[in-house]
C-alpha cells in the first residue's frame, strides 16, 4: 500500500489532475488485478450475507416502496435489465440499484468496517450487480468490480473521518461504486476519474438521518448512492465531466465540508499490481444491530445466563459501559438523544440505543431482528426501568483500540461496571463480537450459509434458498445469463404496493 497525501489546494496553485485523489482512485480501479482465493471466497459469503438480509426484510416499508418505485421503471433500451430482491420482474440498473440496496440495508445486519470513518462496503454490491446483469457481464467480471468497491470504500474510510464534520458516511460509497462499476466494464482511467468527481458531489449530506429520532432514510441513504454511482458512470461514459478537483478544491468536499483548508490526509490505496485484499479486513454481523453494539450483546447475553440476577432492575443502581468515542456519542448516552430512551422510538432510534440494545440482549438472552425491536418488547415495564439505568462514558483507551491499526489490538466493545442493590459490583468486558474474526466464534462460509437459511426460513420456497445457495458458490465461473440468479424470488402476491408519482 502506498499512502498519498491529500490536502486543500488554492485556485492559483497547481494540482496536475494525475495528482488528485480522484485521479489515483480511478487509476487502481482501471487496472485489472486478480482476485485472491482468500478474497474471492471472501466475496461470495457477503453476497450470501447480503441476500439474507435483504431477504429477511422483503415485507418490510421501505423495501416495498421502493420496490415497486422500481418495478415501475422499464428496463432501459441499452441492456439486459437487472433483478429485484423478491420478483421476477427486470428494470433498470439504477432502480435495480435503489431498490436492492434499500433491502440490503433495511435490518443493518450486513457488514461492517470501523476506522477513521464507518461503512457497510457490502453497499457496493447492489449497484455493482444490476449493472453487471444489464451489460451483460460475468461472473469474474462482477467479481472484480465487488473486489475495488469494497478496496476503495475501505481505503477511505481508514483515512478521511466524515461523522467527525457530521457529513454522513455513504459519502465515501458514492466514489467507490463508481470505482467498482469502472473495473466492471474495464473502464479507462479518465472515465472513470470524471464518474467518481460525479459521484462524490451529489452524494454528500449531512448526519441527520442518523441522529435524534431515525427516519426510514436510513436505509435508502445507501441505495441512493448506489444509484447515483450508476448515473454517474454513465454520463462520464457519454464524455461528461465532472467538478474538479472533487477532494482539494478551494471549493471542494475537503475545504467546505470536511476538515477545512488546513486539514491534511493520508489516504491508503494499493500500488500497480498489488493485490485488492481490503475485504479480508471487514466483518459481518451475527446480529442485527449497529456493529459497535455487536460485542455488547454478546457480554450481556452472557452476563443474564451468568447472572440473571441482573435481568430484575430492582436488583440494579446503575450500568455504565466504557466504551470508545465512537459508541459513546453515535449509539450512547453522549449523543444527548432522549430517543434512545423512549420506548415509542422508531425501530431505527433503537436500532442506535445501546442502552436499549444492552438492556434487551441481557433480559432475553438472545437478539432477533425482529422481536427484540417490536413496540411489545421495548414497552416492557422492567425494561424501561432497567434500560434507564444504562449509560455510557467515554473511555480513553478503548478510542485509542478502536481507532489501533493493528487488527490484533483493534476492538468495538469495552468495559461494563454495573452497581447491584446489595452494595456489590460487577465488572466485565469484551473486545470483539464473537462472529469477528478475532472473536469467540468467527463467521466463515458455514455460518454465512447458516445466517441465510435462518432468515430465509418462511420467506423463501425451500428450492429457493438451494438455488441461490448453488449460484452464488459459484460466482466466478457464472456466465453473463446465471447473473439473475443472484437475487432471489418470493411469494409476495399479498402486498399491496404504495402509489406515488411513477
Amino acid at each position: 500500500m502506498k499512502l498519498h497525501p491529500v490536502r486543500v489546494y488554492a485556485s492559483d496553485e497547481p494540482l496536475p489532475r494525475e495528482s488528485q485523489l480522484a485521479w489515483k482512485i480511478a487509476e487502481v480501479a482501471s487496472e485489472n488485478i486478480e482476485a485472491t482465493d482468500a478474497v474471492a471466497d471472501m466475496v461470495i459469503n457477503r453476497i450470501i450475507d447480503n441476500a439474507s438480509v435483504a431477504t429477511a426484510s422483503l415485507r418490510r416499508g421501505p423495501i416495498v416502496s421502493s420496490r415497486s418505485q422500481a418495478a415501475a421503471h422499464p428496463v432501459s433500451r441499452g441492456g439486459h435489465g437487472s433483478t429485484v430482491f423478491g420478483t421476477t420482474e427486470l428494470t433498470s440498473p439504477e432502480w435495480a440499484a435503489w431498490a436492492n440496496g434499500v433491502a440490503v440495508r433495511e435490518l443493518d445486519y450486513h457488514d461492517t468496517f470501523l476506522a477513521a470513518e464507518y461503512s457497510h462496503p457490502g453497499d457496493n454490491i447492489p449497484p455493482i450487480l444490476a449493472v453487471a446483469q444489464h451489460t451483460g457481464k460475468s461472473g469474474a467480471e462482477l467479481l472484480r468490480g465487488i473486489v475495488t468497491g469494497y478496496e476503495i470504500q475501505i481505503d477511505l474510510a481508514k483515512a478521511i473521518s466524515l461523522h467527525e464534520f457530521k457529513i454522513d458516511h455513504v459519502a465515501h460509497l458514492g466514489p467507490s461504486a463508481a470505482a467498482g462499476i469502472g473495473t466492471l466494464l474495464g473502464l479507462p482511467t479518465e472515465i472513470i476519474f470524471q464518474a467518481i468527481g460525479q459521484a462524490l458531489h451529489t452524494t454528500t449530506a449531512t448526519r441527520q438521518s442518523r441522529k435524534g429520532e431515525i427516519s426510514t432514510w436510513k436505509s435508502h441513504a445507501p441505495a441512493f448512492a448506489g444509484k447515483m454511482a450508476v448515473e454517474s458512470v454513465d454520463r462520464a461514459m457519454r464524455g461528461q465531466t465532472s467538478p474538479t478537483p472533487i477532494y482539494e478544491g478551494e471549493d471542494g468536499v475537503i475545504a467546505w465540508l470536511l476538515g477545512g483548508r488546513d486539514a491534511r490526509y493520508e489516504v491508503p490505496l494499493p500500488e500497480a499490481g498489488e493485490a485488492r485484499l481490503a475485504i479480508l479486513d471487514s466483518y459481518t454481523k451475527e446480529h442485527s444491530a449497529e456493529y459497535q453494539a455487536q460485542a455488547w450483546i454478546d457480554l450481556a447475553r452472557r452476563l443474564g445466563s451468568e447472572h440473571p440476577e441482573l435481568r430484575d432492575p430492582a436488583n440494579v443502581d446503575r450500568v455504565v459501559l466504557h466504551t470508545s468515542h465512537h459508541t459513546h456519542y453515535v449509539i450512547g448516552s453522549g449523543a444527548n438523544d432522549p430517543q434512545k430512551y423512549s420506548p415509542a422510538a422508531s425501530r431505527e432510534t433503537l436500532d442506535h440505543s445501546i442502552p436499549y440494545i444492552f438492556t434487551v440482549a441481557l433480559q432475553d438472552g438472545a437478539w432477533d431482528h425482529n422481536h427484540s425491536y417490536s413496540p411489545e418488547r421495548a414497552g416492557r415495564a422492567d425494561t424501561v426501568a432497567l434500560w434507564q439505568k444504562v449509560t455510557t462514558e467515554e473511555d480513553a483507551n478503548w478510542t485509542r483500540r478502536y481507532h489501533s491499526l493493528d487488527p490484533a489490538e483493534k476492538a468495538f466493545g469495552g468495559r461494563v461496571e454495573i452497581d447491584l442493590a446489595d452494595g456489590t459490583r460487577l465488572i466485565d468486558e469484551i473486545a470483539v463480537a464473537d462472529a469477528h474474526p478475532l472473536g469467540a466464534h468467527p463467521f466463515a462460509r458455514e455460518q454465512y450459509i447458516q445466517k441465510f437459511r435462518t432468515l430465509a426460513d418462511g420467506v423463501l420456497a425451500p428450492a429457493e434458498t438451494e438455488r441461490f445457495l448453488d449460484v452464488a458458490q459459484r460466482l466466478p465461473e457464472l456466465t453473463a445469463a446465471e447473473l439473475s440468479g443472484l437475487t432471489v424470488v418470493a411469494d409476495l402476491s399479498d402486498i399491496t404496493n404504495p402509489k406515488g408519482i411513477f
